[in-house]
């Protein structure tokens, strides 16, 4: 069975949980759910998720990013590349290739890039990755 880590901002949240539900619907196995977590409060608290989220990208077999996505899931990112993870890059509004909100990291050939609807994200995966 395949293992997979989404990384997104909080305000993606339901999309987090809507494409991680399909997937492990679908068999796959999810490294970390980030999203059952409150907002950090403290110090401690963010190097504990912190450390939660480093394992399971270790983890994963491959990672998914759903745009827009802050800072920490960039850095997830960079982690999966650095790792050879496969990487599932999707925006609902296409803006890895508007050159003003793209970045460099989003064209590399280890990044599969997804745009538009969700089901199309989905259908990418599973037929890539297979399980």
């Amino acid at each position: 069975m395949k293992k997979f880590y989404v990384a997104s901002s909080f305000k993606n949240i339901e999309r987090v949980r809507y494409v991680s539900g399909e997937l492990i619907k679908k068999g796959f196995i999810q490294t970390y759910d980030w999203t059952e977590n409150e907002r950090a409060s403290s110090f401690e608290k963010l190097k504990q998720i912190g450390t939660k989220e480093k394992v399971a990208v270790e983890k994963a077999d491959f990672v998914i990013i759903l745009l827009p996505a802050g800072k920490g899931s960039h850095i997830e990112m960079g982690m999966a590349l650095a790792g050879g993870k496969r990487i599932f890059l999707h925006s609902p509004n296409n803006e890895f290739n508007q050159f003003e909100t793209t970045s460099t990291f989003y064209h590399l050939p280890e990044v599969i890039k997804s745009n538009g609807d969700i089901s199309d994200l989905l259908y990418l995966v599973t037929s890539s990755v297979g399980n």
